[in-house]
């Protein structure tokens, strides 16, 4: 069964592009990711209580996982939610966070002490060369600027949170790490609010169905099978699966969204996923 955990995770982490953008057309994307992760919060905490896991921990422990739930749940949902609230295709802001496992790599090294290879450099250059590839002269017309500069602050977020993840040193239950998660995105997405935004939520038939799949399929399946392989593998290894979600998301845009992808975008698609497989491959 867990040899299929990455299979499962590719599917529901990639069809979160896709129920993102029926979410944020219906609401404020920090409100909606409040709205969210207060649900979630309660979960983990209901499922706690059921397996019988004290959510009393040490002080240590609570900052590390509430500020691992700032970047992820926080920094990184928060950026590619707002980035396809102002018009940055779905496709391609997934194609752009998934370069994380390059940066990863590289990053493992110096971090994690893991020895940076030449094929590794090799996928980073293929990757940026992809990237630049499908943005092009895009940005500021069809891409906008401010939807870019947020997927890159999501980018930095994700492979940062990554890192930090496998760093951390407590052995807590997968239920009690992602209550506090949970707590310290919802958190991160109120002070947004309260500070910067004017939220808003219409409870519509299609907010609900979207916000329901990201809250069960996503926050509890997908998220949840990524802190076990994170747990349990090496960062390299964990993140060498994102390669193929620019492509699932894609497929998925296409077939719900109705997005189009021109020539140009599906060769950068290719250099990229190319690019990230050669860095993350054993």
């Amino acid at each position: 069964m867990i040899r299929i955990y990455p299979l499962i995770f590719i599917l529901l982490w990639s069809s979160a592009f896709i129920t993102t953008k029926p979410i944020v057309d219906n609401s404020d994307p920090f409100a909606a990711l409040a709205f969210r992760f207060f649900f979630v919060a309660v979960g983990f905490y209901l499922f706690s209580l059921y397996s019988n896991h004290s959510i009393l921990i040490k002080q240590k422990n609570l900052i590390e996982s509430v500020f691992s739930g700032v970047l992820f749940h926080g920094l990184y949902l928060g950026g590619v939610f707002y980035s396809i609230s102002i018009g940055m295709p779905t496709g391609i802001a997934a194609l752009i966070v998934t370069l994380q496992p390059v940066l990863t790599n590289v990053l493992s090294g110096p971090i994690l002490g893991e020895k940076v290879t030449i094929k590794q450099w090799t996928g980073v250059l293929l990757g940026f060369i992809g990237a630049a590839i499908v943005l092009g002269l895009d940005v500021g017309h069809e891409i906008p600027l401010f939807g870019l500069i947020a997927t890159i602050i999501a980018l930095i977020a994700i492979t940062t949170s990554t890192i930090w993840q496998k760093k951390l040193s407590s052995n807590l239950p997968l239920s009690v790490s992602n209550f506090y998660q949970a707590i310290g995105g919802c958190l991160f997405h109120v002070i947004i609010v309260i500070l910067f935004t004017e939220p808003y939520i219409e409870f519509t038939k299609t907010f609900f169905i979207a916000m329901s799949h990201q809250i069960f399929l996503v926050s509890f399946g997908a998220f949840t099978i990524l802190m076990f392989l994170i747990k349990n593998n090496s960062a390299s290894k964990t993140v060498s699966i994102f390669f193929l979600i620019p492509a699932t998301s894609a497929f998925m845009a296409w077939l719900f969204l109705n997005e189009n992808l021109t020539n140009l975008d599906l060769l950068g698609f290719l250099v990229t996923s190319l690019g990230v497989y050669i860095a993350t491959r054993n």
